[in-house]
């Protein structure tokens, strides 16, 4: 029996190359399935656009261009990746690529951001999560799909690329022009912030930021700690297998996320394995509207087990799963698979990790903007099915970090608070 694909493709290729009504094959292709009348519709809308367009198109175009529109009406994550963006994409789980170090996503045609990253072009112009960005040089955002502006916003180190960007709570959008760098994303930073009180950021969850969170959680071990600080502030994601491997570090043992999608191989357990790095050693983690995907995996699964007190603000809300399918060409889709789920069977699809303590936004550290914009607020978003219809510095560095960021000291309070009630002694 002819497979549902394979005859989908063949009827394809008549009605495009004829155009013709063949009524026994019409009917073979109705019994199995295959979308007869709207096939013929695409057909015509071809030889429409071929015969009719002011200018020529040639059918390599058109198809690619319905590829794109295919995948872009799905929800906001699924993309057709060119040779150059599946390149791109291995580029930034590695660390290291060219561009303006922003996470971005679309909203109403226009390009939003969910986050810039630490210590980038983008984060050092002020550019904040929730920024609407309205034009790309002389290009309207609104005119491009969400690969192709981020096709403009990479590139060549040194080059420029002018952005006209429109704030919350802002009248008219200013222009920001802004030198394109080599983005190497250093993932994990720690520091003793205090005597006894550690602090682990992560910027972004990379193929190689498990091993370092642990080098980093033994170096400040060894120095005596009371209590771990987690920053996941503006954290966009990244690799699911590291943020499992950072949960894991803290976690004895249980399930830290399952997913759930239709094809088998989409679902999934991850469990601990035994042994909590630093055992009874009390954790806050931070979070905010920028913290999305696998930093609210490794968020969601420390709250269900108790593991950490969750401060700030509620998170982006990205509770699904994609996953890369290479096609031939070196060519690629990145397509959502699946659903994750926390330990305790929460999905925070368009709703986020809501914070045991929300502590407002005025972090000069981190220049977070506004309330942010969430997985909920995007176009074609993916319904919640339980919903009803700094690098690691020596002990001389006396940077105050906690006395510039609000959220941090309320952590290391609370840090404190619990090393007292343990019976510690006041550092």
């Amino acid at each position: 029996m002819m497979r549902l694909p394979r005859l989908l493709g063949l009827y394809l290729l008549l009605i495009t190359t004829a155009y013709a009504q063949d009524p026994a094959l019409d009917e073979q292709a109705r019994q199995k399935g295959v979308p007869v009348d709207d096939l013929r519709v695409f057909s015509e809308v071809m030889e429409r656009i071929q015969s009719a367009y002011i200018e020529e198109v040639d059918d390599k175009t058109l198809l690619r261009n319905a590829i794109r529109g295919m995948l872009h009406e799905l929800d906001p994550h699924s993309a057709y990746l060119t040779p150059d963006r599946f390149k791109d994409l291995e580029a930034s789980t590695s660390g290291e690529f060219g561009g303006l170090g922003i996470e971005v996503t679309t909203e109403e045609g226009f390009i939003k951001v969910v986050s810039p990253l630490d210590q980038t072009p983008a984060s050092k112009a002020g550019i904040q999560a929730g920024d609407l960005i309205l034009r790309l040089n002389d290009k309207m955002t609104k005119e491009l799909t969400l690969s192709e502006a981020v096709d403009m916003m990479r590139g060549e180190p040194g080059s420029e690329i002018t952005l006209s960007v429109l704030s919350e709570g802002e009248q008219q959008p200013r222009e920001i022009t802004l030198q394109r760098a080599i983005i190497s994303i250093e993932s994990v930073r720690n520091r003793m912030v205090e005597p006894g009180y550690g602090y682990l950021r992560i910027t972004q969850f990379q193929n190689n930021t498990g091993e370092d969170a642990r080098k980093a959680l033994e170096q400040m071990k060894s120095k005596g700690l009371n209590g771990l600080v987690l920053d996941l502030r503006n954290n966009p994601g990244g690799v699911l297998g590291s943020a499992i491997e950072v949960a894991d570090l803290v976690l004895d043992d249980g399930l830290i996320v399952y997913t759930e999608g239709r094809a088998q191989k989409s679902r999934s357990n991850h469990t601990a394995e035994a042994g909590d790095l630093i055992k009874d050693v009390p954790i806050v983690v931070l979070v905010n509207a920028g913290s999305a995907s696998a930093s609210e995996i490794v968020a969601g699964a420390l709250q269900d087990h108790e593991r950490a007190i969750i401060l700030g603000q509620r998170s982006f809300g990205k509770g699904s799963v994609q996953t890369v399918l290479p096609l031939h060409d070196e060519r690629a889709l990145k397509l959502t698979t699946a659903r994750y789920y926390t330990p305790d069977g929460r999905s925070i699809q368009a709703e986020g990790i809501k914070p045991d303590i929300e502590v407002g936004v005025d972090s000069v550290e981190l220049r977070q903007g506004g309330d942010g914009v969430r997985e909920a607020d995007l176009p074609r978003h993916l319904r919640n099915p339980g919903a009803q219809d700094e690098s690691d510095t020596s002990d001389e560095d006396k940077t105050p970090l906690a006395s510039r960021d609000y959220a941090l000291y309320q952590a290391l309070s609370i840090l404190k608070g619990i090393h007292l009630s343990r019976g510690g002694h006041k550092q």
